[in-house]
């Protein structure tokens, strides 16, 4: 085993992670929740082992229809493994039916992404008119509009491979800092307080997994990665600035 077979695992690991993307969001609505201590932790497992199940089994299906080279050749496995089976009527239909998903995951999009910018209004941490809520809905109508802004710009500013490198350099990061943040939870906090099966193997597993996705993504697109990063640290002089002007 080489550093470079390593790094091109990992690299191939970039789409896959992204794939699998989204699982975070439901702690964006934890407010939401009734319960959210019991609930969250819950509906995290089920809903992730439902979609690791859904997706190993369509993996499974393009693979016996197309075998690995027919995979491998195609940037539509979907529709190739319909036109496969049913002809021109399938591949049209599957490809109806990914629109519609689509629709599905833009919707889950706009239910918690403004979320994290109605939080950071509502902590100070950003202007307070984004944190207003409908008086009737009790949507926060101002930050569901500025989500929709800045996906537009994200949206027109690259290519989709180069939006995904982005994405996936700058989320696995904070994935493995949070992670490692439970290392150090797990001892400050009483015991009893949450629990958190196979700890500490589970924990530094996950850690090491997304550090390693992290260090892929880098060698193997260092200039898309090099502007994820730029974009994020454009955060920290904001962060401070709203900060001190809270506590002023």
């Amino acid at each position: 085993v080489t550093l470079g077979l390593l790094a091109s695992i990992g690299a191939a690991m970039t789409p896959v992670a992204f794939a699998y993307g989204g699982w975070q969001t439901a702690s964006f609505v934890a407010g939401e929740m009734r319960n959210p201590a019991r609930d969250l932790a819950r509906g995290l497992l089920w809903g992730v082992s439902g979609v690791v199940l859904l997706y190993v089994a369509v993996n499974l299906v393009c693979v016996r229809a197309l075998g690995p080279a027919g995979l491998a050749a195609t940037t539509t496995p979907a529709s190739a493994v319909m036109q496969a089976v049913l002809g021109s009527p399938g591949a049209r239909w599957i490809a109806v039916g990914i629109a519609i998903s689509t629709a599905g995951f833009l919707s889950q999009s706009i239910l918690t992404m403004p979320r994290v910018y109605f939080a950071m209004a509502q902590d100070g941490l950003f202007f307070r008119s984004v944190a207003w809520l409908h008086p009737r809905t009790g949507v926060p109508v101002v930050a569901i509009i500025l989500e929709g802004v800045v996906a537009a710009v994200i949206a027109v500013s690259g290519r989709y491979e180069q939006i995904l490198n982005y994405v996936v350099s700058v989320d696995f990061v904070g994935f493995g800092l949070t992670g490692a943040a439970l290392l150090i939870l797990r001892r400050k906090l009483p015991r009893g307080r949450f629990r958190a099966p196979g700890h500490p193997v589970t924990t530094c597993l996950f850690v090491a997994s997304c550090f390693g996705i992290v260090a892929a993504t880098i060698a193997r697109y260092p200039g898309n990665s090099v502007i994820g990063y730029a974009l994020l640290l454009t955060g920290a002089p904001v962060y401070f600035y709203w900060r001190k002007r809270k506590a002023a």
